[in-house]
């Protein structure tokens, strides 16, 4: 895999890509020496980058400031290849209302040996879920083992209500299925079991961006995908450049996403209940 074939894939899914990356403080992984080597997480801009490859202040929860990358186009994803960017992972923000996400995502994380149909199974259960507080949601294969559930939202509530209602949320499902599901994640509780990670849902976390290539073997794809799609889907990481690339120039199956008007309301995040139906 070169620096050219990366190139040639961004270029072909820039246009679906770019509405979940652009205008957004992102973070890297890195990898100057090839996958196989040492790779790297960056997060604040260091110098040396390509102008396409622009930096803004964000204000650090300790009152500091730092510059977070973002790109706008095409050729902010050639000028994070060339500098050896294998994952572009984002905020649940953008820059012009950073204290209000826009979106919440449950990862997914089955213990070591779990086959992928367990991981399937459990993106549906989130999504009936999420659907029982009048949330919808969108499936993204990671590229990696697991799957995100994403609830697109209207940025009108602040990062705290927001993780308090995916904590509740995940803790709830655990709960309910506690056979399968923890919201632990500590390792010794997630034998045998699914651990559902709402803790990208807080102020600073990133996930995975659709359409962004993974630090692995082949350079599989974070893909977004139909949740009729996912009944037949074999593994997250089935996806390569090839398959991808072809992907994108098909209907998309996130159609909706960016029309969605729901939020999280006060209501919401501070019933302990459950939802009221």
């Amino acid at each position: 895999m070169t620096k050219a074939d990366l190139v040639a894939y961004y270029a072909a899914v820039a246009e679906a890509m770019l509405p979940y990356v652009a205008n957004r403080p992102l973070s890297l992984v890195r990898c100057p020496q090839g996958r196989s080597k040492f790779c790297f997480f960056q997060k604040h801009d260091s110098g040396g980058f390509p102008g396409a490859m622009a930096s803004s202040p964000i204000t650090e929860k300790d009152g500091s400031t730092d510059n977070y990358f973002h790109i706008e186009n095409l050729a902010g994803l050639i000028a994070g290849t060339q500098m050896n960017v294998l994952e572009w992972h984002l905020w649940g923000a953008r820059f012009d209302d950073i204290e209000r996400p826009e979106r919440i995502v449950f990862d997914i994380d089955p213990d070591e040996g779990m086959g992928f149909e367990h991981v399937r199974d459990a993106a549906l259960d989130i999504r009936t879920e999420l659907g029982a507080w009048a949330l919808d949601s969108y499936a993204l294969l990671t590229g990696g083992k697991g799957i995100h559930v994403i609830a697109p939202l209207r940025p009108v509530t602040e990062w705290p209500e927001v993780k308090g209602f995916c904590k509740t949320f995940a803790q709830r499902l655990a709960d309910k299925f506690p056979d399968r599901f923890t919201a632990n994640s500590r390792k010794a509780s997630r034998k045998g079991k699914l651990f559902i990670d709402y803790l990208r849902n807080e102020r600073g976390a990133t996930a995975i961006a659709p359409w962004s290539t993974r630090s692995r073997q082949g350079a599989p794809v974070a893909v977004p995908i139909s949740w009729d799609e996912l009944k037949t889907i074999k593994a997250a990481s089935q996806f390569s450049l090839a398959d991808a690339a072809q992907r994108a120039r098909q209907p998309d199956p996130w159609q909706y996403y960016f029309t969605t008007t729901q939020s999280i309301t006060k209501a919401m995040w501070s019933a302990v209940d459950g939802p009221k139906r």
